[in-house]
């Protein structure tokens, strides 16, 4: 049993204006934000100091990705531009991805067991588009049109399906390789804000096994793929890979959107929009986050209600797992970080320091960091 304190380790200013996103690597070793400062910036993690600034944006950086060899760092602002980074150098790599007409609100790699190369980037936006880039040559492969109002959420599936959610209240789900609809998932009755796969957590990993062989890294891009392979199988060793969506409508659906058009579930009780949520990386449980200043959990298998989690006295923004699913952790817009114990459903820390609305929070994969940022500009950086 390991101890479960998260001790603050460092507040890193920098940031000229309030933190929007941050957000680790796959391997856990490195960690970047964007801000409202125009900038991406990367940080070292061994002295927690800010190791490049990353200038190109002229507008906010909204979200931040990394490919999943850890080898780039996409970004993209509320004009619509989509940049990439050298994370070793801080240097942009090849031009601007320029085609979205209004902000970019989500941005999601093709998973490394499809393609180790990871060249292809999905980007979805306000302006009702979904772009799939070639991030070599650094132009638009295909385009995904269909949603009548703002796509709000983009997530690239192990399958080789794209899902993505709309304020037109509806969720699509794309073949990746040509751009055909495949399905349209209905039910939400107002916009749907956010997408969570079960299988996130090992797309985001990749070949990477972030808790248990840090030292197992090789070149080989065989081996790295297959590894990525094994580990998205065997979560999806009980059936297809399943989704959730959140909406303003105050529910989560359950589907299982490689197969049917009807949702495995409803699952209501939150009393106003929901913002965030998630699977835990081993799959068993989903975490919800609600304006109504409360966190909910669901299982996973049937999407049955398991608790309500309460304690923060503001909107809360966003949930992050900790890698062995033992610990959930919320961030809102009462100034403060909460961790949860699965074990007890109780509140485990208060994490109290930010000055203001924390909008951003990242565990990292393998379990060591907590990154979180906000409106009061500052990062800071967590151990657990």
């Amino acid at each position: 049993m390991q101890d479960d304190n998260i001790n603050l380790k460092s507040s890193i200013p920098g940031h000229a204006e309030a933190v929007i996103s941050t957000c680790f690597s796959p391997s856990g070793k490195k960690l970047a934000s964007g801000s409202g400062d125009t900038t991406v910036r990367f940080w070292d993690l061994n002295t927690q100091t800010p190791l490049h600034v990353c200038k190109g944006h002229s507008n906010w950086v909204l979200c931040i990705s990394w490919s999943p060899d850890g080898k780039k760092l996409a970004s993209a602002c509320k004009q619509g531009r989509i940049i990439l980074w050298d994370p070793s150098t801080g240097n942009q790599i090849g031009k601007p991805m320029l085609g979205h007409k209004q902000w970019v609100t989500a941005l999601a790699w093709e998973p490394y067991h499809r393609n180790p190369e990871c060249r292809k980037l999905a980007s979805s936006s306000k302006d009702g588009d979904v772009r799939i880039w070639d991030t070599v040559t650094c132009l638009t492969l295909l385009s995904l049109t269909g949603h009548s109002k703002a796509v709000t959420s983009v997530k690239w599936g192990g399958n080789g399906l794209i899902y993505t959610s709309s304020q037109d209240r509806t969720i699509k789900v794309w073949r990746a390789d040509d751009g055909v609809l495949c399905r349209t998932l209905e039910g939400h009755a107002h916009w749907v804000n956010t997408l969570a796969l079960n299988t996130d957590y090992v797309l985001r990993t990749g070949p990477f096994h972030p808790v248990m062989d840090n030292n197992a890294y090789s070149d080989d891009k065989n081996v790295l793929q297959q590894r990525a392979l094994d580990r998205y199988n065997a979560v999806c060793q009980q059936g297809a890979e399943r989704l959730v969506s959140g909406s303003d409508d105050f529910t989560l659906f359950l589907w299982l959107p490689e197969k049917e058009k009807k949702p495995l579930a409803r699952m209501t009780g939150h009393q106003q929009l929901i913002n965030d949520v998630k699977f835990s990386p081993d799959t068993r449980i989903i975490a919800s986050a609600s304006f109504d200043k409360s966190v909910k959990l669901w299982e996973a298998a049937s999407g049955k209600f398991i608790t309500t989690l309460r304690g923060h006295v503001q909107a809360v923004y966003m949930v992050a797992w900790s890698a062995d699913s033992r610990l959930l952790l919320s961030s809102s817009a009462d100034s403060t970080l909460k961790v949860w114990s699965m074990k007890t459903k109780k509140l485990e820390l208060d994490l109290p320091g930010h000055a203001d609305e924390v909008y951003a929070v990242d565990w990292s994969p393998d379990g060591a960091y907590v990154a979180s940022g906000g409106k009061d500009k500052v990062l800071k950086l967590w151990q657990h």
